[in-house]
Parts: structure tokens; sequence; C-alpha cells
């Protein structure tokens, strides 16, 4: 079986700020990680390696030369295979643009070695779009599964995996065939620590780097600023609130008095809420 991990480096967002004056992300200084997310991909990806003999793992990012660490820090938990697609012609790519160079790269993976599986996190947390995992898939006519928490089942011989997905007001148990591209669900798992044995085979493994021809991308319009048509507008901080908790004295009062209580204060403080309700109700 062979696994796709598709990972991204991103800054340590606990660290980014933004510029007080001209709004933007001040990335200087801001370390960079993988995305936490695409750590609970990988991780599944190793167990199903772990269980599965003959299972190979390739982990493939786009992004900057420096995003060679973190093909690195994965090879160091286990994957055996690293892919860095990185090209100045792929420079402010949005999702869209995204998942068409993210897809092309599998195609060509996939000339060489046939693709099982796709894994992804559920989002990135420079983003938080969650679109390129299911821009891939569409891209790729794979089946897709998104917020997964576990896998539940597996047979290759029948080309069948059953999971569980996170829904509103439950899980869902769904059962579909592979190839099929799959985003993990935070609490899924845990990432392992690396062994010393992988840390030094990652620091010695000749990574492939490839450009956007190497990358099989045809349609050069499709990639980078040009095949983004996402435009951001404006970045800012938010403001911390002013206003302060009020407490309000319970003691010796009926859940019904409380109530009665919270509501007359909230229309004393907004006049037209109770018209606005009446209005709806009518």
């Amino acid at each position: 079986m062979h696994i796709v991990v598709c990972i991204k480096q991103v800054p340590d967002s606990s660290q980014i700020r933004v510029h007080p004056v001209t709004n933007t992300i001040m990335r200087q200084g801001v370390p960079a990680i993988i995305n936490p997310y695409d750590l609970l991909a990988l991780e599944e990806a190793l167990r199903l390696k772990d269980c599965i003999a003959g299972t190979t793992v390739t982990v493939l990012t786009m992004g900057p030369p420096q995003a060679e660490d973190a093909l690195r820090k994965a090879l160091s938990f286990g994957a055996d295979h690293a892919i860095l697609v990185t090209d100045r012609a792929f420079a402010g790519a949005d999702t869209l643009a995204t998942s068409y160079a993210i897809a092309a790269a599998i195609r060509q993976i996939e000339k060489k070695e046939p693709v099982d599986l796709v894994f992804a996190g559920k989002q990135t947390i420079d983003g938080d779009t969650a679109q390129v995992g299911p821009g891939v898939a569409k891209r790729l006519n794979l089946n897709l599964l998104t917020y997964v928490s576990k896998i539940a089942s597996l047979d290759l011989d029948k080309r069948e995996i059953i999971i569980h997905r996170r829904a509103e007001g439950g899980v869902q148990v769904i059962q579909t065939q592979i190839p099929c591209l799959i985003t993990m669900l935070e609490g899924s798992n845990e990432m392992r620590f690396a062994s010393m044995d992988n840390m030094f085979r990652a620091a010695r493994h000749p990574l492939q780097i490839w450009n956007k021809d190497a990358a099989g991308i045809e349609d050069p319009a499709k990639i980078g600023l040009k095949g983004s048509p996402t435009v951001v507008s404006k970045v800012f901080a938010p403001h911390a609130k002013t206003i302060k908790a009020e407490q309000i004295d319970v003691e010796r009062k009926t859940s019904k008095e409380i109530a009665t209580a919270m509501l007359s204060k909230l229309f004393r403080e907004h006049p037209k809420l109770h018209a606005e309700i009446a209005k709806l109700a009518g």
C-alpha cells in the first residue's frame, strides 16, 4: 500500500503579531512548524504502516526551500520518502492554486507507484479555510472523507475502508472504496516521538525537489498569483473588549426568577429588542 501525506510548514500562530500601523502579519522572528493538524494525518498514516506490511509513506509539501525542514522532521517520525514542490512561480498561491499544484504533484507520484490513500489535516492554522484537502480530492476524483476521528477498518483485498466521522449530534460510520482522501480531526491520535535511527536517516535522506515542470504543472496560469482569485482586503487584530462582566446575585432565587431578572435587564438595555422579537414571532 502507498500512502501520500500532504503537510504544510506554517508560522507558529501563537507567536504571530499584527503590525499596528500597516495591519499586516509580522512574520519576522516567528518560528516555522509543521501544521499541527497535518501531524495527526502523518501519525495515522504511520499507524497503518505499522499494521500493514509493505506500506510506504510519502510526505509531500509545497513551499519555499526552507520547508525542507518540515519534510526532514516528517522523515524522522518514520515517513519513507519526502517531496518538496518549490518554485517562485508558486508564490502567492491561494487554496485554489495550491490544490491545483498538489494534485498535479500527486499525479506525478502515481506515475511511479499507485497511491491508495491521501492524508491531510482538516485545515491549516495560518489560513483555517479547510479547502485544500477537498480541492485536491475533487481534482483527483477521489472519494473524500473529512473530519475523520478514527479508521475502523481497512480491507485491501476488497479495497474498502470504514471510518468514523464526527458530525453534529454524533458520529457517522462511513464505508467507501479506496483510493480516497482523508482529513484527520484533532484528538484522533497523538504524534509519536522520533527514534534516534530515524533522526539520523532523516538528516542524510536525499529529498526530491520538484519545480513546476517536475511537478507536472500543465497550465502555469493556474498557479501562484495568476491562479489565485482570492483577495485579502484587510488583516487586523481583534480589539480587546472594554465591557466588564456583570455579576448577578442569584442567592435564594429560583431559576424562573433569575431568568425573569436577566430578560428584564436585557430589554431595558435594548429597547428595540422586544419589538423585533414580536415582529419575528408574528
